[in-house]
């Protein structure tokens, strides 16, 4: 098989032996593969796999057909359209997911699309709804609401009946966020918007102290991104005096166990949204294999809206 493979902090297209299933898992022709921040730090050699994962081949989503199963698999057969996290090896043209964390994709989403679904809308979901408890009429503020991840959570938010207000940088980005009917404003000067009850962090650490500020009391803020700085000195006596809950979240290194759950509840609340025309995918641009790193070109220059897919 062909795969996006990093050599020497670079991506190149490559061949590697097709991998095989093992207990539990589905080996699926991958038809879509969404980019993330995540494959930009393991490229530059910052975020290392977990064990069993390949070293050397990125993508932490898929979309794809099932080929074959391993043994024990009971839910899938071959020839069922797939899609869902992976700790690595999305982004080739076979690659294998364990039948826990695998999803069905919906009839409403075509192959580009579901391949940007997973990561995106699995990480907003929990963090917003597992992590923060972010319920009907509460307020939402969403950094960095362009992105991926930023725009599963401002929909997700619209969905469940919360305010949100999103920041983004970009004019015209800002202007198409806005557009979901939420309030989208430039990052400098947030925190005059709020309270807030919740607060979704995909920036970094420049904004703590302004979320602080701008955090309801009895608020949470979720950290799941720290691409503009990861070190911050915050007032504690501010953290305590709102009686503040700041909490951070990966998903990548989380037990099977832990993914399988976080599948199912995008099945029972997520899913239905694409049925429903409640959610979309937007993305950004869409390459083929073997411009897998002008897709990464792509993704590092940033001022997109949405998702950067490969099309495999």
């Amino acid at each position: 098989m062909r795969a996006a493979t990093i050599r020497d902090g670079r991506i190149e297209v490559v061949e590697h032996p097709d991998p095989e299933p093992q207990d539990g898992q589905l080996l699926v022709r991958v038809h879509a593969a969404g980019l993330n921040g995540a494959d930009l730090l393991q490229v530059a050699g910052h975020y290392p796999p977990p064990p069993g994962a390949p070293a050397d081949i990125p993508g932490l989503e898929l979309a794809g057909e099932v080929v074959s199963c391993g043994r024990r698999v009971g839910r899938f057969e071959p020839g069922d359209r797939v899609m869902g996290i992976v700790a690595g090896g999305g982004q080739a043209e076979l690659a294998v997911i364990h039948e826990r964390t695998a999803m069905p994709v919906p009839e409403e989403l075509d192959w580009t699309a579901a391949g940007g679904v997973p990561e995106v809308f699995t990480t907003a979901h929990d963090a917003l709804f597992t992590q923060a408890g972010l319920a009907v009429g509460e307020r939402l503020l969403v950094h960095g609401a362009a992105g991926g991840v930023g725009m599963a959570a401002v929909q997700l938010g619209v969905m469940t009946g919360a305010r949100v207000t999103a920041t983004v940088r970009n004019e015209q980005c800002r202007t198409q966020v806005a557009a979901l009917g939420v309030q989208a404003i430039d990052p400098e000067g947030f925190a005059d918007y709020g309270p807030f009850d919740v607060i979704l962090e995909l920036v970094g650490a420049q904004n703590l102290t302004g979320n602080l500020e701008a955090l309801a009391t009895g608020g949470r803020i979720v950290v799941i991104g720290v691409g503009a700085g990861a070190v911050s000195d915050i007032d504690l006596r501010m953290l305590m005096h709102k009686r503040a809950v700041l909490r951070g979240s990966t998903l990548r290194s989380r037990p099977i166990e832990e993914k399988a759950i976080t599948a199912r509840l995008m099945e029972k609340m997520v899913l239905p949204g694409f049925a429903s025309g409640d959610l979309i995918v937007p993305v950004a641009a869409s390459y083929p294999l073997d411009e897998a790193p002008a897709a990464y070109d792509r993704f590092k220059a940033g001022k997109k809206l949405g998702k950067v897919v490969l099309e495999i």
